[in-house]
């Protein structure tokens, strides 16, 4: 059994993404994309930081889980890890369907005008009837990401513990491509492969059955996460020498995209494979980027990680619901953008804490429907 290891700068960036999800989420609320409510004035500028942060956030968050199941099964079976992954994940994403997101559906559905009457009553007449959101009120919305991870963990599991076990070849392998210059890029191409074929047939939906761009996607990344943290000290050092490369690769990926975006709308085959390729270049670049600076300058403990580390899966289950509540009721005042969207991100980050830090962490039987194991001794 491996000695417990833990790695600062992945905690670090966990903070930092899941924080930038409550930025990108009241900024969904001004742009011109689908949204469960939408401001009274939509502003068309903001969708070009909204679409840069959107390329590589969920990406790195399943690279991290990825990572973070290396440790975990550092000193669980593979029957503890199933258990621990349900506790972690199955109850939250239970609890979070029943409790925390019918409120959003309920704000949903009198803005658009098909539901009038409480909340109660919303909720004792409605959420059942019709089944599954959008045609029903019963949905996990932005708790998605929670029956992928459960799904990714239960499937690669056996395999994950067989690579911890056992000399790889694999493993080995990938420590050879990553010393080279160009190494990390070799794994865009199923990314790529998948970008380019799956995903124009099988459009993502979050809704699980049947969304297999989403599922073939993204399990690669959390495979990759496995992978590359499996490779140890080679990965960091490797990391410190592609960093620089992979920030203006990322620049001129992006670039490249919105050029591409701004002008030729065309849909032949050619064009969506230069797209697709330009999407994982970019989104891979950046996550080499996150990564490597992220070690260089934050790999070291503190109070507020270990505060803001804990709160962060709380904070996760609870944000959306505050966002569109607070949201509702700004909608169609004729405040401007700075106004409404200082309130909006003061407002979640604010009442996720008072939720969090007065009512879930002094109540322990309301821990692990939020997700939380028990704190860390110093």
């Amino acid at each position: 059994m491996e000695a417990k290891i833990r790695r600062y700068d992945l905690d670090w960036l966990r903070v930092i993404v899941f924080a930038l999800l409550i930025f990108y989420h009241v900024g969904m609320f001004f742009v011109p994309w689908d949204f469960h409510i939408k401001n009274n004035v939509i502003y068309d500028w903001l969708r070009w930081p909204m679409i840069f942060l959107n390329q590589w956030r969920l990406p790195i968050l399943f690279v991290i889980s990825g990572m973070g199941t290396y440790y975990a099964l550092s000193w669980r079976s593979l029957k503890q890890f199933a258990w621990e992954r349900y506790l972690r994940l199955g109850i939250p994403l239970f609890v979070g369907m029943l409790l925390i997101v019918p409120p959003q559906i309920y704000i949903e559905r009198l803005a658009d005008g098909d539901f009038t009457g409480s909340f109660l009553e919303f909720y004792r007449t409605e959420l059942f009837r019709n089944g599954p959101y959008p045609e029903g009120n019963i949905s996990w919305h932005h708790l998605w990401f929670l029956p992928y991870l459960l799904l990714f963990s239960w499937v690669l599991a056996p395999v994950f513990i067989r690579l911890k076990r056992r000399p790889s070849k694999l493993v080995q392998w990938t420590k050879q491509q990553i010393q080279k210059p160009y190494g990390f890029y070799l794994f865009i191409i199923p990314l790529f492969l998948v970008e380019s074929f799956v995903e124009p047939f099988f459009p993502s939906t979050k809704a699980l059955i049947g969304d297999w761009f989403t599922i073939s996607f993204y399990i690669i990344l959390f495979f990759y996460g496995f992978l590359l943290i499996a490779t140890k000290e080679v990965f960091w050092s490797s990391l410190e020498n592609i960093k620089k490369r992979a920030f203006w690769i990322g620049i001129i990926a992006f670039t490249l995209m919105v050029c591409r975006w701004l002008f030729i709308e065309k849909d032949e085959l050619p064009h969506h494979l230069a797209e697709a390729l330009l999407k994982v270049v970019n989104l891979w670049s950046w996550i080499l980027v996150l990564f490597g600076y992220a070690a260089q300058w934050l790999n070291k403990p503190s109070k507020k990680l270990a505060y803001a580390n804990r709160a962060v899966y709380p904070f996760y289950i609870l944000h959306q619901t505050i966002t569109i509540i607070i949201a509702y009721f700004m909608m169609d005042l004729e405040w401007n953008f700075l106004t409404k969207a200082t309130i909006l991100v003061v407002g979640t980050f604010g009442f996720s804490w008072v939720i969090y830090h007065f009512i879930v962490l002094p109540i322990r039987p309301l821990h692990p429907l939020f997700g939380l194991k028990k704190a860390r001794s110093s």
